[in-house]
């Protein structure tokens, strides 16, 4: 099934994301317009303590108008590649640098509208190492034992999409503290 891009426009600059309409050729040969949100790529972070207590933050959604528990995360700085954003981050985020980092995969958060690729990346031998936040972000940070995330997963009480695929994309590497 072929389908043909024939036009593409801008319809909204935001500071975070832009909205383009693209119209495509379909294979029944009809055309068909749809809307696009043009994303920044972006890094998420499982990061575990020698303890075995990974870090999450909580933070307020206004689109939601609820706080989340959430894994780090945040979006690369133009062209910065995946794991500088995930160093950078780590210290703007829990205020710590990883001495140790693995990549675990990388999935779209919303590929029916959105560009946005994340990259999720394992990160252990933390040290303390902070960057000032960002203006606009009040977080507050949490370690939670690897066993109560994974029973927290299972209850339903962690219900952010990027930290449910990066929690999954790193449970092979936690199966020993999980079985214990």
């Amino acid at each position: 099934m072929n389908f043909e891009k024939i036009s593409s426009s801008i319809e909204y600059y935001g500071r975070a994301f832009n909205v383009r309409k693209d119209h495509f050729r379909t294979p029944s040969n009809r055309t068909k317009a749809y809307d696009v949100i043009d994303h920044v790529n972006s890094v998420c972070m499982v990061p575990i303590d020698s303890q075995g207590h990974i870090y999450f933050i909580r933070q307020f959604r206004p689109a939601i108008g609820e706080h989340l528990l959430e894994l780090p995360a945040g979006t690369l700085d133009n062209e910065e590649p995946f794991e500088q954003g995930c160093m950078r981050e780590l210290r703007e985020e829990i205020g710590m640098e990883a001495k140790n980092v693995l990549r675990l995969g990388a999935f779209y958060l919303a590929p029916g509208y959105c560009t946005e690729l994340m990259e999720a990346f394992l990160a252990s031998e933390l040290v303390e190492n902070p960057l000032p936040p960002d203006d606009d972000e009040y977080l507050e940070l949490i370690k939670i034992p690897i066993k109560i995330v994974y029973q927290m997963v299972n209850e339903g009480k962690i219900t952010d999409s990027k930290s449910l695929a990066a929690l999954l994309l790193a449970k092979a590497h936690f199966e020993k503290q999980l079985t214990d």
